[in-house]
């Protein structure tokens, strides 16, 4: 239980939890919302996600503060690009307002594994939707189910953050005009011979280049990226096969409206490395993670010395973490409080 748990040992993983929350879609409409005190799933041996991966999910977390109020970080914005994740699978768009009292609701639930404050460890929530009646032949599903799990995980850096070594890579995350830009387990999958082969060669991660020219920088295979240039700009690559993160546009309004920095959003061509003096790549389970050093082949870029966080990068993750556990006011419609 709960009260068993080391919370500053927690790693991020899956720890059990008492209770689920379930939908399900069928004969056109969403059904309402059941408390499950299971884990399993029972699925028809010719359920649409196992022969066509017709998936989609978000992730979030729940924080707990100093003040011990529970804040949920950007639910709306997860629920709406879960809805543009289905429109680009052909799944049913679940209603926001039901999306919102999920989150909510598992969050009640599994009160007691919200981590608590100061440890460093918060609540992983994982909303996702799946075709979940019998297909052969190449088509959508007519029914679906959706679930959200939570889990207590710990910091994503233990001991403290460290600046990790990225390689641009050969292979192609994402078609021209496809689905990168949606969050379905799909495009996951493609990276993940990728990945492994980027361990193997002591990297953390593999940084993808456009699929269409090879020359402009994309994303990694789990996050976006920013860079910082030598001016104090905030750069962030655009694309249309690139996943929206809310991270990012977070740090991107805090870098604009809280640290008066000037941002911008726009290709970025790989031999514009030289010209950037902080690179981190963000996400909702590091917020931001430093990057010390790219390797693209035969060249080498490092970043604030390639052994710390830069300040940039320091000031925008210590202003949006401050937000998310209530240290620092944040925008409207940002912070879900559950008291």
């Amino acid at each position: 239980m709960a009260q068993n748990i080391d919370w500053g040992s927690l790693g991020f993983g899956y720890v059990p939890t008492p209770y689920n929350v379930r939908c399900t879609y069928t004969n056109k409409a969403w059904g309402e919302l059941r408390v499950c005190d299971t884990p399993e799933i029972t699925l028809h041996i010719s359920s649409a996600v196992l022969h066509y991966a017709q998936e989609c999910f978000e992730g979030m977390k729940a924080f707990r503060g100093k003040d011990g109020k529970v804040r949920i970080f950007r639910i709306e914005d997860g629920g709406r690009r879960m809805q543009d994740s289905c429109r680009g699978i052909q799944m049913p768009e679940l209603p926001l307002e039901k999306f919102v009292e999920a989150v909510k609701k598992v969050v009640e639930l599994n009160a007691d594994f919200i981590p608590p404050y100061g440890t460093g460890a918060t609540l992983y929530l994982r909303p996702y939707m799946f075709g979940s009646s019998p297909v052969i032949g190449v088509k959508p599903a007519e029914e679906y189910q959706f679930r959200i799990l939570c889990t207590p995980v710990g910091p994503y850096f233990k001991g403290g953050v460290k600046p990790i070594s990225v390689r641009i890579s050969d292979r192609d995350r994402a078609a021209p005009r496809g689905t990168g830009d949606i969050k379905a387990g799909l495009n996951y999958a493609m990276s993940l011979y990728n990945i492994v082969d980027a361990h193997n060669c002591g990297f953390a991660e593999n940084i993808y280049l456009d699929p269409e020219t090879h020359t402009y920088i994309e994303e990694t295979g789990g996050a976006n990226i920013i860079f910082v240039t030598k001016d104090g700009k905030l750069v962030t690559p655009k694309s249309d096969t690139i996943l929206p993160s809310i991270t990012r546009r977070s740090l991107v309004s805090v870098a604009k409206d809280y640290l008066g920095m000037e941002v911008e959003e726009r290709k970025i061509h790989k031999d514009e490395l030289k010209d950037f003096v902080e690179c981190g790549l963000c996400g909702t389970a590091a917020v931001i993670s430093p990057v010390g050093k790219i390797t693209d082949h035969d060249k080498e870029y490092v970043f604030n010395g390639g052994n710390e966080m830069g300040p940039v990068m320091t000031k925008l993750y210590d202003t949006l973490t401050g937000m998310q556990m209530g240290r620092i006011p944040a925008p409207e419609g940002w912070i879900y409080e559950i008291k």
